[in-house]
Order: structure tokens, then sequence, then C-alpha cells
């Protein structure tokens, strides 16, 4: 009785495979200001690319911040990010998140199934920390993988990447800026990509924050020699599989 299930009403069924979290940290120490200058909601430059930023309202801070984090960009912090990824994927409830999320169980049933007071992620009181502020901690300063020397097909690879225009969302790399820590100074980050939201035919049709039903966060491009599972869903095994998913931008 305490097995949660899928709605009768719900009308979309997506899933998505979990995003990496290495370099993190540089990812939310790019100004707002780079991403805002690499969108281009309307196309007016007339290469056929219209990506655009989300703006959303920040769950920590109630600021307008631009999303940077999830499939839909959907976060702009690694705190809002991991806090809402507890509940959602962990069953922790915070307090960014303190609702349990129990579609299909009735609130007497759950009372019974899941006793523990809400929100169940609680400072210790010894640091005054949260499990959200360890886990933002950590994600905050792992590290990206290593570029690996390229050789002669990588290059050929990258000339080809440049040439059909595959640059133009997923921007080789990113700049930091200043930062309350200095490790996030000024630091070029490998990214390929623009963090914007594009439509190019992998939409989950999912209305998520700023995000459409047929957007997508560009996503990120480093550390892809060791990933297998593409696209937002895993459904693409292999480069050429998700790139031929691309349309009508980046056909």
């Amino acid at each position: 009785g305490c097995q949660v299930v899928i709605p009768a009403e719900a009308a979309v069924i997506a899933r998505r495979i979990p995003i990496p979290l290495f370099g993190a940290g540089l990812v939310e120490a790019i100004p707002d200001a780079t991403i805002l200058a690499l969108e281009d909601p309307t196309d007016d430059n007339g290469d056929g690319i219209s990506g655009r930023a989300a703006r959303i309202v920040d769950i920590a801070t109630g600021q307008i911040l631009l999303g940077r984090f999830g499939w839909k960009a959907q976060h702009a912090t690694l705190l809002a990010f991991r806090a809402d990824a507890c509940p959602n994927e962990m069953g922790i409830t915070n307090d960014l998140f303190p609702a349990e999320l129990a579609s299909g169980v009735h609130p007497d049933r759950m009372r019974l199934c899941d006793p523990i007071p809400d929100p169940e992620d609680v400072r210790d009181p010894r640091t005054n920390r949260r499990g959200i502020d360890n886990f933002e901690s950590f994600m905050k300063f792992l590290a990206p993988l290593a570029r690996q020397a390229p050789d002669a097909a990588a290059r050929s690879g990258e000339r080809v990447f440049v040439a059909i225009g595959c640059t133009s969302c997923h921007v080789p790399a990113l700049t930091t800026g200043r930062h309350t820590n200095r490790l996030f100074d000024n630091q070029t980050v490998a990214l390929f990509s623009d963090l914007l939201l594009h439509d190019v035919g992998t939409g989950d049709g999912i209305v998520q924050s700023a995000a459409l039903a047929t957007e997508i966060r560009t996503p990120a491009l480093w550390g892809l020699g060791v990933r297998r599972a593409l696209l937002h869903d895993g459904s693409a095994t292999a480069n050429e599989g998700g790139i031929l998913r691309h349309s009508p931008q980046g056909a």
C-alpha cells in the first residue's frame, strides 16, 4: 500500500537519465550575462538556431535567475538542483521541497508508510548543515574529466563539428566570472553547451519551469567518450543515433 503509482490522469509519461555531475561548480560559476549573450530566441542572425535562456524563480532565494541545471534548465543553482532531486529520487523531503511525492498513496496510509515528520533533511546541530548543503558542496568541487589529447581523427572530427554548425549550440567553451571562491575565478569551461533551451526534435512532451514541451537544454558534451546512454531518455546508445535525432534545429 506504500507503492507510488502513476496517476490515471497523467497525459504524458517520459523517462530521463541522470545528468553527469562532474564540473557542476564551474557551470554554476558561469555568469548569467555570458549565457544571455548567446541567446537568439527569434533567430535574428538567420542561422536556423533559436536558443533562449530559461528565466526562472530560484526556489532558494526567490530571485529571477537563469536556469542551467536539469534537462529543462529548471534550476539555476546546485542547491536547488540537489534539493529537488532528494524527494524525487530518494524520497527525502527538505526545506526547499517539503512535500512528499506519493501519488496514489492516501494521506492516512502515507502517515503509516512514512512516520518521520517533514522535512526529513534536518540540520546537523554540530555543523548547522543539511544533507542538501553537503551534497551541494560535493557537486561544486567535483572536477570535470580531463580531456584526452586529441589524435588526428579527433582533430578531423572537430573540424567537421565546427564546419556543419554544431558549435552554434554546443559552444566549445565558456568562461567563469569573478567568484566568491577564487578556485572558480576566470576559468575556461570546455562544456560544449550554450546552456540554452532549444527545440531539436528530442523534447519529452513535458512543460517544466520555463521550458516548453518541445524544448531541452543543450546537453554538455564533455566526458562524451565515457558515456553510452545519450539524449535525455538514454534512447541513443551511440553518437550517430543521437545526431540523427536532431531536427528541426541542428538538422
